[in-house]
């Protein structure tokens, strides 16, 4: 008869969890870049590569004292980076018929901390898209 070894059996549960949280985590970020949802507060962005080729997002917009703030808060992420190589950003605005010029300015310092703490994502949230870090950009009109 063969003895069970607990330790390795727990193991073998929490790597098969964690196989299938990510397995999770990975599913919802690539129907959510596939589906790219619009809603009352979406806004697209575009952004321009190395090779300066335009790259378009649908994005959340969140506004604060009238400022406009967008977020990367999922794992892909590449229209961020964009954006601090080439903070010249085009953004159609929702009910807007055509692009505005802006510039993506990443946050530092107490206009961070108070939109970190005013945009906090829920718990669910966070599970959702697998506690990617936050960072957040400023649109201002150019």
């Amino acid at each position: 008869m063969k003895r069970i070894d607990l330790k390795r059996s727990v193991q073998f549960l929490f790597t098969i969890l964690a196989a299938i949280y990510i397995g999770s985590v990975i599913n919802y970020e690539v129907n959510l870049g596939r589906n790219q949802p619009m809603r009352g507060n979406s806004i697209i962005i575009a952004t321009y590569d190395d090779e300066n080729e335009r790259h378009e997002r649908v994005l959340s917009l969140r506004e604060m004292d009238s400022v406009m703030y967008v977020s990367a808060n999922h794992w892909p992420r590449a229209w961020y980076r964009q954006a601090l190589a080439n903070p010249n950003v085009e953004v159609k605005l929702a009910n807007a018929d055509g692009y505005a010029n802006f510039t993506a300015v990443p946050l530092e310092g107490s206009e961070d901390e108070r939109v970190r703490e005013r945009f906090r994502p829920g718990l669910r949230s966070q599970l959702r898209m697998g506690f990617a870090p936050r960072e957040y950009l400023r649109l201002d009109p150019r």
